[in-house]
């Protein structure tokens, strides 16, 4: 897949990296501003450094001390994630999450989370890297959340199997934890919402969509897309959110001419 990338007006060079300018350059193209009240997962910088200078950045998906502890060995002054470590409601700094917060504090460490932005973003976000490695046409927006269309709809340019679009979407060879061939044996539609979208499934019948493509599997919808006719394709929760932090990966090496490491953390859920 090829992804071409806007031009910025920024002009960082590696050594001037600070967190503050690397949170300005992520909110240039990312729209964190926009999500704050439909997402409470405290988008942005979320465990600061000590504000010096930063000459690596890590990616991952998730903020987790297999994560940090990797981010650590390779010199990473910053941690890019999708999933980050707070949700909405306040948290006691105790037991797992103080473990995480003094890790990061004790190898200064920055921290910062992009969850909902990220999904949604049509060249940098998880949906609409899926729906250009699936290939759709007429791509457009598809399935609410909190008030906010966060994933992608579109058609394919010539009907292809849900074992085919599996094909297209596998991350390092990993295959996806569910293929529910409910429906049409070749497909003409797609919807997508990545991780944890499965109940959006319902939004995928309404609209007559011929394949729904999302992270997790869930029991609660496996009988109404069968009853449907819509086929479903659980690609994991993991392998379905690499692709965004991998493409502001990409963008960060391009423009800001920084070092920078994916680290590949799988789940296998």
């Amino acid at each position: 897949m090829v992804v071409s990338y806007p031009a910025f007006c920024y002009t960082f060079s590696m050594s001037e990296i600070t967190t503050a300018k690397f949170d300005t350059f992520i909110k240039g193209f990312l729209d964190i501003e926009g999500f704050i009240s439909a997402d409470n997962s405290l988008n942005g910088i979320q465990v600061d450094n000590d504000g010096s200078a930063v000459r690596k950045i890590a990616f991952a998906v998730d903020a987790a001390m297999e994560t940090f502890e990797q981010a650590s060995a390779i010199n990473a002054g910053i941690l890019f994630v999708h999933h980050g470590l707070f949700w909405g409601n306040p948290a006691r700094i105790e037991k797992v999450l103080r473990q995480r917060i003094k890790f990061l504090l004790d190898h200064n460490i920055c921290l910062y989370g992009v969850h909902l932005p990220l999904d949604q973003h049509l060249q940098f976000g998880n949906n609409g890297i899926l729906a250009q490695l699936l290939g759709l046409e007429n791509i457009e927006p598809f399935g609410g959340y909190h008030g906010k269309k966060v994933g992608y709809k579109g058609t394919f340019p010539k009907p292809i199997t849900i074992d085919e679009a599996a094909k297209k979407i596998d991350f390092m060879n990993r295959p996806p934890i569910g293929v529910f061939p409910f429906g049409k044996k070749e497909n003409q539609t797609a919807a997508i919402m990545s991780g944890g979208a499965a109940p959006n499934a319902r939004d995928a019948i309404e609209n007559g969509v011929d394949l729904f493509v999302t992270g997790e599997s869930s029991h609660n919808i496996y009988h109404e897309c069968l009853e449907g006719k819509m086929n479903l394709l659980c690609g994991g929760h993991y392998c379905t959110e690499v692709w965004g932090v991998r493409a502001v990966m990409e963008h960060c090496k391009k423009e800001l001419g920084i070092d920078v490491e994916f680290i590949d953390a799988p789940t296998g859920l």
